[in-house]
Formats: structure tokens, C-alpha cells, sequence
């Protein structure tokens, strides 16, 4: 299949949409139930697929790390936005904590274990009225580390001594940073765990494998990123993020396009684009999907809004 991005186009409105909303964040869907041409493929099993056309069974191209499956790790952190977006919004009770180890360590399973461990330490000496976002991120020399995101509920200000989180971690170092003023928290994580901050030393990455180059707010700061220069160190399979029982998913709903404006207002999107599907030889169109964003935050405040190539991705 074939994928063409242009400008979003315009939705009727009486076109039936999905619409996810997380606290000051609206994401609209609209499927072109018109061209279907995807419901002639049927998944058998995670190796096998159906042409139903053809009753032709096909094996799925499998990859041997995440990089060579952008379409997947695209898959696994737009969940991991939306989760994040749908519980985190930078009030004074949620923090950003990073767990790195003291040593080049390397191996996956052994993380997850020591997070546990964390956990139920940090839960043991604050109680257990909070919750967390942990996602794990690989660095170019093999090692691991954690991002969490942790929110106290009931509670107005979270304040929490790095000497104290370094001994509840026990493995190295923390570092903890306060979510104020970050109003789309998901791709601001994003930033940290896909892309790779353009220096002198990861420009040759750029020119050479001609990696697209956003820009991203980072603490009041614009810094750029190369997109997706950390894919490639994920494995296959890997489960990238954790979660407590508290973190729940946004709903979607479904309404006619022009009720969307009681939501959202006059607003016009922060960022809209419209992806077309095609075949292999790109005559024949199998879908169009539109999306749209809007960040009632940025909106409120537009005057003052500089556009950031932050969401190409969706």
C-alpha cells in the first residue's frame, strides 16, 4: 500500500466523525466511508493475512527491530499520547521523572523488574493515591532508561526531594521536572523517546539518511529534533509503556461534524492533514482519513502561538 499526505480537506458536516477528548485536547477522525477498499483484508494470525477478493493467504513481512515497523512503534506511542493526554495536563500534582542507571545497563527485562521494585517502594512511604505512566527509552550505546510521569490525586502540590526519589529508585540517577506550562505533555514525552536532538554530532544522521527535522517546544525553549532517529532501538515485541489501574484511555465518540463546533467553538484546527490510502500501483484509492487538532489552550492563547511541526506524525 501506498500513503499520501496532503493538506487537511474540509469535513461536511453532517459527516459522521470520531472524536477523542482529553482535558484541553480534541482530536477528530473522519473516515471516507466511500473507499473500503481495506475491508478485503482479513488477519489470520500474527504471520498470516486473506485477500477475500482472491482467498489468496499472504504472510506479513516481519520485522527485526521497531524501525523497520515504523507503522507499529507510530501505532504504540499515539496510544501512549492519548493515555497521557487523557490523564496529564500539568497541574502542581503530576511530575516528569527520569530513572537512569548508574551503569551501561542493557538489558529490558531487568528494568522492568527494578521499576516494579520502585514502585512499590514509592507507594509504600506516599500511599496509594497515585498513579503512573512509565516508558521506557533506549539510548545509542544499548542502555535503558525510564520516563514516569506520576500524579498524587486529592491533592493540590507535589513536591518530592530528588535525594529522596534517587534512594526509592536505588539504581543511579533522577532527575524530576514539573509539567507546569507543557500543554500537549504526550508529544513533549514523544520528543524524548522517538526523535533525537539535532547537534553537531547527529547531523550527518540528517543530511545522510535524509531524516525530516521538527521543531519542538522543550521548557519554554525550541529546540530541534531529528524524527524518528531513535526508532531503530526498540525491539520487536517490546512492550514500551506501563501503567497504573488509574490511567484510563479516552473515549471515543461519534457525532455529526458540524456538532463538533459545540465543542470546540469557532476554533479552527492547530493542525489538520488528510493521509490517502492506496494501492500498490497507486490507481486505485482503498481509503482517505482526515484528522484534526485542536489544543484549546494554544487556541486561547493564538496570538501568542508560534506553529510547531510537532504532530506531521499523526
Amino acid at each position: 500500500m501506498k500513503f499520501e499526505k496532503t493538506r487537511g480537506q474540509a469535513i461536511k458536516k453532517n459527516k459522521i466523525v470520531r472524536v477523542k477528548k482529553m482535558k484541553h485536547i480534541v482530536e477528530v477522525v473522519s473516515i471516507d466511508s466511500a473507499t473500503n477498499g481495506l475491508n478485503k483484508i482479513q488477519k489470520l494470525s500474527k504471520t498470516h493475512y486473506m485477500v477475500k477478493d482472491t482467498g489468496e493467504v499472504k504472510k506479513y513481512k516481519l520485522s527485526k527491530n521497531r524501525g523497520q515497523n515504523i507503522a507499529g512503534l507510530k501505532e504504540s506511542f499515539r496510544k501512549i499520547r492519548d493515555l497521557i493526554n487523557n490523564n496529564f495536563s500539568g497541574q502542581g500534582n503530576e511530575i516528569h521523572v527520569t530513572l537512569t542507571y548508574a551503569e551501561n545497563m542493557t538489558d529490558p527485562k531487568r528494568l522492568y523488574s527494578d521499576f516494579e521494585k520502585f514502585w512499590k517502594r514509592y507507594k509504600y512511604k506516599y500511599g496509594n493515591n497515585c498513579d503512573y505512566i512509565s516508558v521506557v527509552e533506549p539510548q545509542g550505546r544499548g542502555a535503558w532508561h525510564c520516563h514516569v510521569l506520576i500524579r498524587h490525586n486529592g491533592v493540590d502540590k507535589l513536591y518530592i526531594p530528588s535525594d529522596v526519589m534517587a534512594s526509592l529508585w536505588g539504581h543511579g540517577f533522577v532527575k524530576i521536572k514539573s509539567l507546569k506550562g507543557v500543554d500537549n505533555i504526550g508529544a513533549y514525552l514523544s520528543a524524548y523517546l522517538t526523535d533525537v536532538e539535532l547537534t553537531n554530532e547527529t547531523l550527518p544522521m540528517a543530511v545522510t539518511e535524509k531524516k525530516e527535522i521538527k521543531t519542538v517546544e522543550v521548557a519554554g525553549k525550541e529546540k530541534m529534533f531529528i524524527k524518528g532517529g531513535r526508532v531503530h532501538l526498540y525491539p520487536p515485541g517490546m512492550n514500551i509503556y506501563r501503567k497504573s489501574k488509574g490511567i484510563v484511555f479516552p473515549e471515543v465518540e461519534k457525532m455529526k461534524y458540524g456538532d463538533v463546533k459545540k465543542i470546540v467553538g469557532t476554533a479552527t484546527p492547530n493542525y489538520s492533514t488528510t493521509v490517502t490510502i492506496q494501492d500498490d500501483t497507486g490507481e486505485k484509492i482503498l481509503n482517505r482519513i482526515t484528522y484534526e487538532h485542536y489544543n484549546m489552550k494554544r487556541i486561547a492563547k493564538k496570538d501568542n502561538y508560534k506553529p510547531l511541526i510537532i504532530y506531521r506524525e499523526a
